[in-house]
């Protein structure tokens, strides 16, 4: 593990830190390989259940470092995997950004990549690979206008310029909107609620509300069934349904 990733367990859910303060956490090839392969971790370990997504000294990350960019160094791109080892094929399990300070191009798009976003009220987003002769390429053109109206997404394409904490909230970007320095302990309460839920039951409900987008609209209860239907027959739907009669919290096998 590089000292540029700080890994943290606490409990069931696993805090990675983005810590390069001295490039406000831009991502070199050596980061993204370093996260890609923490992720694979998360994603065998079968008690962890989310992974929050942080960086270090009041910054989540400004995308890539275009200094070592601008010097040669490779792109921060993983094959298979794409801008920090996560754009391209986020994990099945859950993931949480954690966002202080700036979350800029690739590291805006690495944001995208999460199925959760807190963020604390100075927060600011943006894309502005187009002010520097570059293009967002690592999912933000792809994502943002799933998750906020196109025109509004398509100004922050073509102007480069960013939005607030509040704005992106306003827009339903967020999830919630913290003091600053909070992030991290708010998405850690969020990671909480969800541990406390079935496993297979929340890694099929995230493969639905994915999957379903590209579905036809005649196919969608048929192609939920193949996902949803080992869920009623698990151990874990009858320790669900016992526990609820028996008036105790359950206690999850994941089978």
């Amino acid at each position: 593990m590089t000292s540029e990733l700080l890994k943290e367990q606490r409990g069931n859910v696993l805090v990675l830190t983005l810590n390069r303060p001295h490039a406000r956490n831009a991502m070199n090839y050596e980061l993204a390989l370093a996260l890609s392969e923490t992720i694979d971790e998360f994603e065998r370990d079968d008690d962890l259940r989310v992974c929050v997504i942080t960086g270090a000294a009041g910054t989540f990350c400004t995308g890539m470092d275009l200094k070592g960019f601008s010097q040669g160094a490779p792109r921060p791109n993983i094959p298979g995997r794409g801008f920090g080892g996560i754009t391209e094929t986020p994990p099945k399990k859950v993931m949480i950004a954690a966002i202080e300070g700036y979350a800029l191009a690739g590291g805006f798009e690495l944001a995208l990549a999460c199925d959760l976003l807190v963020a604390a009220d100075d927060a600011k987003f943006g894309l502005p690979e187009v002010k520097r002769g570059l293009a967002a390429s690592a999912g933000g053109l792809l994502r943002l206008a799933n998750r906020i109206p196109h025109h509004v997404a398509m100004e922050y394409a073509l102007t480069g310029d960013m939005l607030t904490a509040a704005r992106a909230y306003e827009l339903g970007l967020l999830n919630r909107v913290t003091g600053r320095g909070a992030a991290l302990e708010v998405a850690l309460t969020l990671a909480a609620t969800i541990t406390q839920n079935g496993p297979l039951s929340v890694a099929a409900s995230k493969r639905v509300m994915i999957e379903s987008r590209d579905w036809k609209r005649q196919e969608m209860f048929e192609n939920q069934k193949h996902i949803l239907s080992p869920i009623f027959d698990s151990k874990d739907a009858r320790e669900g349904a016992l526990a609820f009669t028996e008036k105790r919290l359950p206690v999850w096998t994941g089978t």
